[in-house]
């Protein structure tokens, strides 16, 4: 009898009980497996280290506002076909000479099973993912030029992220299995800079964790800065030697934190961030 697959997490990504869940949950019903969450979260990462901890081959297919589905199937280069027959090549008596397969195709026709990230959905047109209904369902599509169907060796694990740019049709919703990476909280985020900064001290920690929670919490920011961003600060931090002190001033008031460019991605929250540091002074 085949042993199930299942995931159980990997050593270079921390993941939460629930995640593993959705997960497996996803393998079990052999739905696409939706994804949300706040940018920076590790939607994408998730793709990656399920494929590498479950030893599948992972394909990419990274979402842009100009893509179409038919692109994920396959693409008729026509412009080629003429151009080589106006030169007398023998290649366009063979019309799949110039059918390119897309990523759906290339997952279909793996010979073992794979992981399909589709990353970032919502930045296409609000058709696309309807235009993907049947062949993520069915797992075949036709080929028109070439009269064939392709249909799938070994249903691949599909990953779709989303940032929630735009709503997803309740049709594509119902075929998928749903999971929102939720931010992490402070305990989950040591674990997640432990496994980045094995080797970082304790106190300089504590006081950079404090001071990224602090600015996500203030109100009217336009991007709060995210686990990957705080992971590039604390690079800079240990590069630069900062010290934990640096971080907040003598008497344990708020402070602009050094490299803060790291965290704070545009002049408006900067601006929002340093008017309410004075603030917060001038009050005390």
């Amino acid at each position: 009898m085949r042993q199930e697959t299942r995931f159980e997490g990997s050593l270079s990504y921390v993941t939460t009980g629930d995640l593993k869940l959705a997960v497996n949950a996803a393998l079990t019903l052999q739905r696409p497996l939706l994804i949300k969450g706040e940018p920076g979260t590790g939607k994408t990462m998730l793709a990656e280290e399920v494929a590498a901890a479950l030893g599948m081959p992972l394909l990419q297919w990274h979402i842009k506002s100009t893509t179409k589905a038919q692109q994920g199937l396959y693409e008729y280069d026509a412009v080629s076909r003429l151009r080589d027959s106006q030169l007398g090549d023998e290649r366009v008596k063979v019309i799949g000479n110039y059918i390119v397969k897309g990523v759906l195709w290339q997952a279909f026709a793996a010979d073992q099973q794979v992981v399909l990230l589709i990353d970032e959905i919502d930045k296409a047109d609000i058709e696309f993912p309807n235009d993907l209904l049947r062949e993520l369902d069915r797992m075949e599509f036709y080929v028109y030029e070439t009269r064939e169907m392709v249909k799938a060796k070994h249903r691949p694990l599909v990953i779709i992220t989303s940032n929630n740019e735009k709503e997803l049709p309740d049709a594509f919703l119902r075929r998928c299995f749903f999971h929102y990476i939720k931010f992490p909280d402070r305990d989950t985020m040591e674990q997640i800079v432990a496994v980045h900064f094995p080797n970082l001290k304790r106190e300089l920690l504590a006081k950079a964790l404090e001071v990224f929670y602090q600015i996500r919490e203030v109100s009217g920011l336009k991007k709060k800065p995210s686990t990957s961003e705080l992971l590039d600060w604390l690079k800079l931090l240990l590069a630069e030697d900062i010290p934990p002190e640096a971080l907040r001033s003598q008497d344990d008031k708020t402070i602009v934190p050094p490299l803060h460019g790291a965290l704070l991605k545009n002049e408006q929250d900067i601006n929002l961030f340093e008017r309410l540091v004075f603030m917060s002074r001038t009050n005390r």
